[in-house]
């Protein structure tokens, strides 16, 4: 996110844009990418409640959420460019508060991926992560990214 500086992140979180809220797709290939047609919006405040309850040494995905809130909600599946979205608003939220704080770096991408977009980008989540025990590897030669090794071991039940 650009200027991070200037946003006021614990606004967004509560702004709950109209959501929680439903539609229904009808593009068949996002269908069938999906398994149906009822879509889930979770507002933003959803993602930090969830990703606050993930303790210590385990771990989350953000897909994990979004299939926690479409089974929650009757739903196919919970909308993805909005899910990445509001876990990065979590993320900035908690590190612009002095007290409070939410475990963002707990929260992977795909696959255990670290996220660039969270404060202080994969570097920092890296550090925090090594700090609970985890391994970091790293993949790539140009286009390097940093994974959380045997991830899914670690991973938080609902």
């Amino acid at each position: 996110m650009a200027n991070e500086d200037k946003k006021d992140f614990n606004a967004m979180l509560h702004d709950s844009k109209d959501m929680p809220k439903f539609q229904t797709i009808t593009d068949e290939k996002s269908i069938k990418k999906y398994g149906g047609d009822r879509m889930y919006f979770a507002p933003p405040i959803a993602y930090d409640k969830v990703m606050r309850l993930v303790p210590f040494g385990k771990l989350l995905t953000v897909g994990e959420i979004r299939e926690h809130f479409a089974k929650q909600n009757g739903a196919d599946f919970t909308e993805p460019i909005t899910a990445g979205i509001f876990v990065s608003i979590a993320a900035w939220a908690s590190y612009q508060r002095e007290n409070d704080k939410t475990p963002y770096w707990r929260t992977l991408k795909a696959n255990g991926e670290l996220n660039s977009k969270y404060p202080g980008g994969t570097k920092a989540q890296k550090e925090m992560l090594e700090k609970e025990g985890h391994t970091i590897i790293q993949k790539g030669r140009t286009n390097i990214k940093y994974y959380v090794k045997d991830y899914e071991q670690a991973l938080f039940k609902f």
